[in-house]
């Protein structure tokens, strides 16, 4: 299920600069206490965050979301692991692909589905810098030819 832009809570634009997206899966996430209020207030950040599977188990790192301001004093870790839900064919094909050499769980978006905050993980493998050169080099000559035939039609 796709999310609506307005139930987005975070994406991780570096996520899509950094790396080529060979494939994308939807998880749910364990939260405690007030991370679901915090997150309502886009207090999050995925920015370092990364994904790895252990013992049969899929949890994200790195992921981090701010103490709820209105909270107790027995606010969350802001940085803990965080456990991913996701089926076990899905977490049997997840270890499978990151043992080949150079593939990683990156978080691409946290988002809500209904009242559940959801993670769209995607399989990626890493660009070097002339990828990302050449991205960028792409991106600006599209933006340029928008740019000037936009102009052309204002004529």
């Amino acid at each position: 299920m796709k999310p609506e832009n307005n139930n987005v809570i975070v994406t991780n634009r570096k996520a899509r600069h950094d790396f080529h997206i060979d494939e994308t899966f939807e998880a749910g996430i364990v939260l405690v206490g007030t991370e679901v209020k915090s997150m309502r207030a886009h207090k999050v950040n995925l920015k370092d965050s990364y994904a790895r599977v252990s013992n049969g188990e899929v949890f994200l790192y790195n992921m981090h979301v701010s103490p709820y301001e209105k909270g107790t004093t027995a606010a969350h870790e802001p940085e803990r692991p965080r456990k991913l839900l996701l089926h076990r064919q899905e977490i049997r094909r997840l270890i499978g692909k990151t043992r080949e050499r150079g593939l990683t769980l990156v978080p691409l978006k946290l988002y809500f589905s209904g009242q559940r905050v959801k993670v769209e993980l995607g399989l990626a493998r890493g660009k070097q810098l002339h990828d990302k050169r050449r991205a960028m080099a792409e991106r600006d000559a599209k933006r340029e030819i928008e740019r000037s035939f936009r102009e052309r039609q204002k004529e």
